[in-house]
């Protein structure tokens, strides 16, 4: 299904985009040091039906506004003074412990003015961990103490011994509405995640949902793995969630969710990416731009329940471009980076090679719904303009219980592709005739395991095109170069004001060895 609409803003991304260091950083900010001479031991305290009552509760009772009273020290700050803030940190919790993990907190200003409250889980129970002004260092910010009392954090960060045992780096980041996103070694942030997405896209305007309320299982000195429960609130929506956090080559997250709904909602989208395209190899730069792409994802690709992989590239639309597949009981679906060499980007300081993909795999049947695919006008690089989620075709009536589970994978070096041939890279051009006409040229490389891209193979391309394309020209031939197999096609659009769906895989003899290439070529 194919919607193009005119665009309207569907909301602020909740993290900053890249900065010099090629993360989207977001403040610097640690407080600890609270819990000195508490012995590690499993929490049994506290546990995912305390935060699901609590969700329930809230569901019942009327939305209510948080209060935002920051000092305009902190609320008036732009983007460089917010990340001027440092931490201090001998004061991370957990420090002094020298436990696995770490944890520091961000401190409310700028965009960041919800508050956030932050407890740990202990064999003692649950303890709030209260804001401390003197765990951050304001550097040339005059801020008064006193304004500082009684303020809640924005968000907090997770760090672990990832790519050195020597440091703890940075694995996990939740700040922002519903927002968190994860890195495996030697990945730099990019793509995020969210907890939950309301009526993306829609006329009447997305909500977006806030995690209000954390919980922090302490671990013990031999623990790789960290647990944390969230509490979710919005106007129209309360969630209890439980994250497991394994870091390492893949870092992954294992999402577990209920939710109620307080009243109906037009759309709900579940395990939600947020990723950023500007251009790359299948649509050029509109600027003097020297870098050949700028993107921290490059397409869709869906494990459909029926075994078929569906790989669709990303664009920056000149209207907003919302695509769905349905299936029932997705395998999986993400958004991912397959180009991987420097010279896919020529930008020694943001890495985009080394940005994470991001695959969902649900741990249940999800039933029958939807993958929808956002795609949103961007002039620059410093907006997240894709969004991917799940959308059941049912949706619980008010004050009903929803369960979902599901596993996020941040991956580089190990990526989810399919088994067969997969798409490498899509590439986009006008026609080459001796006459100039209307004709637009793609280009598809198949790449994969090496039986399947032999020369001897001789594979067979199947294509469609919906009523508005015309197909001129197709040609498959194996690449020497790569050793795959590249797809050329030579099109019209019918009526030039509108766009055209086509899809291609490919075949050896009655056997599919490819996912299937989906593509949409938007308006002249």
């Amino acid at each position: 299904m194919i919607c193009l609409l005119s665009f309207a803003r569907l909301g602020a991304p909740a993290f900053p985009r890249a900065t010099a260091n090629g993360k989207r950083a977001v403040g610097f900010a640690c407080l600890g040091g609270l819990l000195l001479g508490l012995v590690p031991a499993p929490a049994l305290a506290f546990d995912f039906q305390d935060v699901a009552q609590r969700a329930r509760q809230l569901a019942n009772d009327a939305y209510k506004k948080p209060d935002v009273d920051l000092p305009p020290e902190l609320r008036n700050l732009n983007y460089e003074s917010y990340h001027r803030i440092g931490n201090k940190p001998e004061r991370m919790l957990w420090r002094s412990a020298k436990l696995p993990f770490e944890v520091d907190f961000f401190p409310p200003g700028w965009h960041f003015d919800q508050p956030v409250k932050i407890n740990e889980i202990t064999a003692r129970g649950v303890r709030p961990i209260r804001f401390d002004q003197n765990a951050f260092d304001f550097g040339a910010i005059k801020v008064d103490p006193a304004k500082l009392r009684g303020l809640d954090f924005a968000g907090f960060r997770v760090r672990y011994p990832l790519n050195s045992p020597k440091h703890k780096d940075e694995v996990l980041t939740f700040l922002g509405a519903s927002y968190f996103r994860a890195l495996g070694k030697g990945q730099r942030y990019g793509l995020s995640a969210r907890g939950l997405a309301i009526d993306t896209a829609m006329a009447t305007g997305e909500e977006f949902p806030r995690f209000v309320e954390f919980w922090i299982s302490r671990p013990r000195p031999s623990d790789k793995q960290l647990v944390i429960y969230a509490l979710l609130d919005s106007p129209r929506a309360t969630g209890a969630y439980r994250f497991v956090l394994t870091p390492g080559v893949d870092t992954v997250m294992d999402v577990t969710a209920r939710l109620f709904l307080r009243n109906g909602v037009g759309k709900l989208g579940l395990a939600p990416l947020t990723s950023m395209f500007f251009f790359g190899r299948g649509q050029q730069a509109t600027g003097d731009d020297f870098r050949p792409a700028v993107h921290d994802s490059d397409g869709l690709s869906i494990h459909l329940g029926n075994d078929e992989w569906l790989w669709r590239p990303l664009s920056d639309p000149k209207r907003l471009l919302v695509t769905s597949f349905s299936t029932t009981n997705p395998i999986g679906f993400g958004l991912m980076q397959r180009r991987r060499k420097f010279s896919d980007y020529e930008d020694p300081v943001l890495r985009y090679e080394l940005r994470p993909s991001a695959w969902v795999e649900p741990k249940a049947q999800w039933g029958p719904g939807r993958v929808e695919l956002v795609q949103i006008p961007s002039p620059d690089e410093t907006n997240d303009n894709i969004v991917a989620y799940w959308v059941p075709n049912r949706v619980p009536p008010p004050k009903t219980a929803y369960d979902f589970a599901y596993r996020v994978w941040w991956q580089k070096d190990r990526e989810t592709v399919p088994p067969g041939l997969y798409v490498a890279q899509t590439l986009y051009g006008r026609g080459y005739t001796h006459e100039p006409d209307a004709s637009v040229s793609l280009a598809v490389d198949f790449e994969g395991p090496p039986e399947l891209e032999a020369p001897e193979l001789k594979p067979e391309a199947q294509i469609s095109l919906d009523a508005n394309g015309k197909l001129l020209e197709q040609r498959l031939i194996h690449n020497d170069a790569t050793g795959g197999w590249r797809l050329s096609l030579r099109l019209q659009r019918v009526e030039v004001s509108k766009p055209v769906e086509i899809r291609a895989a490919l075949r050896s003899g009655t056997k599919g060895i490819s996912e299937t290439w989906s593509y949409i070529l938007p308006p002249e």
